[in-house]
């Protein structure tokens, strides 16, 4: 019995430690604060809140309702968005850390910084002990100002996150009067071929699912364009033995309603629907992530998001390694399989294949191709300095307010020592 007793205070010990090494969430963090509402529906809209969520060591730099209403009003969401980013900093700063700043002053990125749309250092921002209990923030660029003031703590669950109040919005030169792209105006396949996804383009074009695209843009559309490398692959099918239906159902897989930025994909659990899904198919993705890695399953093949074409709400465009084939036409193909099998009579599709000026026509597969080696895990970002203030405000430790599911390696390391523990319990 008294084995028995340990094996449980053992187990306990264990669950506790994966709840306090667990994750946060900041829209239900905020969600506790009715001062910070219309920032945090700013942060869900924009989804900044997926992104927030997926990094380890942070810090929130919140304004009450009445400063993010100034702001907001007379910018599109778009603008907000990279203004929202510069005041999420990418790491850990509490109210003791704030008046321990090594000379008084130290530049911070942002994750504004990680967009790519901050030249120079326009994504850092200055933070300066001002003494006397006043730290003052500003952009990092020269000759900005410290036009905003911090005021109070708001929450710290330390190292992992700490929400800051300050008095007014940091602005960098340019952030606010950048030009909003409108997803109508976007021209998608002069960023697709600029990006070396030159084939698709041309498919999409020559299939004219293109028309779906632009008119999907405007409410939200996520696009994820193989480059041209990926067509060449071994596995890819010959797109010309296929009806035109098929061949639209396939690009119009690389597509989904809805803005979908990298955070969010990086945060998915459920499966995600494509423009292809219908009544007679899923024609589903699902995601997986490793470290900032995120790789995209059909239940078929695999792809690896490469990179970021377009970020630009409601409109975001990706490169991926390899052409994604959807389960529901190519999952009961033997393996080599060129596709489906025509038909008795089927309708061909148009020239699919680019024209010979601009990209090489798509070659023939063989087999499915092999799925890319898995990237390396996430170095946290910032590695803490100190220990939190015993009196910082709002501060929590062990299963704090906005606490999410324990990491899934985590887990199952947990429950392989628990099981090992009891079975050695069981065997005394």
């Amino acid at each position: 019995m008294a084995s028995l007793s340990r094996a449980l205070f053992l187990l306990s010990l264990l669950v506790l430690t994966a709840t306090i090494s667990s994750a946060h969430n900041i829209t239900e963090i905020l969600s506790a604060f009715p001062d910070y509402s219309q920032y945090n529906s700013f942060l869900t809209q924009t989804r900044l809140a997926d992104e927030i969520n997926t990094r380890q060591t942070i810090t929130i730099l919140v304004l009450n309702n009445a400063a993010i209403s100034a702001l907001a009003a007379k910018h599109p969401l778009s603008v907000v968005k990279n203004a929202l980013s510069l005041h999420v900093l990418l790491d850990y700063y509490d109210p003791t850390k704030l008046h321990q700043i090594s000379k008084g002053s130290t530049l911070t990125t942002t994750l504004y910084q990680t967009t790519g749309n901050a030249p120079g250092n326009l994504g850092f921002v200055n933070i300066t002990d001002l003494q006397g209990g006043k730290v003052g923030f500003g952009s990092a660029a020269p000759g900005s100002k410290l036009d905003s003031s911090y005021t109070k703590s708001v929450k710290q669950i330390p190292y992992n996150i700490s929400i800051l109040e300050i008095n007014a919005p940091i602005i960098a030169p340019g952030i606010l009067t950048a030009p909003a792209p409108s997803a109508s105006d976007v021209n998608i396949t002069a960023l697709l071929e600029k990006a070396g996804a030159k084939t698709f383009a041309s498919l999409i074009i020559s299939s004219g699912v293109i028309k779906t695209y632009q008119s999907a843009a405007e409410k939200g559309l996520t696009i994820f364009a193989p480059n041209d490398e990926a067509f060449k692959a071994k596995g890819v099918p010959d797109l010309s033995k296929l009806t035109n239906a098929e061949v639209v159902s396939i690009l119009q897989f690389h597509a989904v309603a809805g803005y979908t930025p990298i955070g969010t994909l990086k945060t998915s659990k459920s499966p995600i629907s494509t423009l292809a899904t219908n009544g007679a198919g899923k024609f589903d993705l699902t995601t997986t992530t490793a470290g900032d890695q995120v790789t995209l399953h059909t239940g078929v093949d695999s792809s690896r998001v490469a990179d970021t074409v377009l970020d630009a709400t409601p409109l975001a465009i990706f490169t991926i390694d390899n052409v994604l084939l959807p389960l529901e036409l190519f999952g009961k193909s033997p393996s080599p399989a060129p596709g489906l099998e025509p038909s008795a009579a089927p309708s061909k599709a148009p020239v699919l294949a680019p024209s010979p000026a601009s990209v090489e026509a798509p070659s023939p597969l063989a087999a499915s191709p092999p799925a890319p080696p898995a990237p390396p895990l996430e170095t946290p970002e910032g590695a803490p300095s100190e220990a939190p203030s015993a009196e910082s405000e709002n501060s929590t430790s062990g299963n704090g307010a906005g606490h999410v599911a324990s990491p899934a390696l985590l887990m199952t390391v947990l429950v392989t020592v628990c099981a090992t523990v009891i079975s050695s319990v069981v065997l005394s």
